[in-house]
């Protein structure tokens, strides 16, 4: 036991160096580390813009978007985060199954600014009462063209564009 004590501030010595590196990179990352957080946080944006719009949770909108964002989409142009929210739940009712599968994020960072393109197809299918699952009737391939910017409370996308490419089916 007493060697235990005694190895025991040798042993907590590496721990405290190591604290105390990690809060001064946290405080000052690199650059490096700065722009892969950036990227991070951008890519995360898109995808929590995905889910909201699958799962029709439109008020996390709200962390997603600048208040004075915009939108232009085969659904309509929006002006103000209220409008995009409210063009969002009139596009994506409950008598839709949508899917918006995002990939291919890039990225072009401008310090506090960004521009970020993503693919996106969008499957739609009637909404089933009876629980089965229901035949997709249209889906869409687009390109996204995000605005991001860094604010206060973290990056927030300020504009989003859409140009569809493709399609097959019948629109609902």
């Amino acid at each position: 036991m007493r060697k235990i004590r005694s190895a025991l501030p040798l042993l907590v010595l590496p721990l405290a160096a190591l604290t105390a590196a990690c809060a001064s990179a946290a405080a000052t990352p690199t650059p490096e580390v700065r722009e892969m957080l950036d990227r991070g946080q951008i890519t995360a944006l898109v995808d929590r813009l995905g889910r909201a719009l699958d799962e029709g949770r439109f008020e996390e909108l709200r962390a997603i978007y600048t208040p004075d964002a915009t939108a232009k989409t085969p659904g309509g142009t929006a002006e103000g985060r209220d409008a995009l929210i409210a063009q969002a739940s009139r596009n994506h009712g409950e008598d839709k199954r949508i899917q918006h599968v995002i990939g291919n994020v890039l990225i072009d960072l401008r310090g506090g600014a960004a521009d970020v393109r993503a693919n996106l197809i969008a499957t739609f299918a009637p909404a089933s009462s009876d629980g089965t699952i229901p035949r997709p009737q249209y889906t869409l391939g687009e390109v996204y063209r995000f605005d991001a910017v860094r604010t206060t409370d973290g990056w927030r996308l300020s504009r989003v564009r859409t140009t569809p490419i493709w399609s097959t089916g019948t629109r609902p």
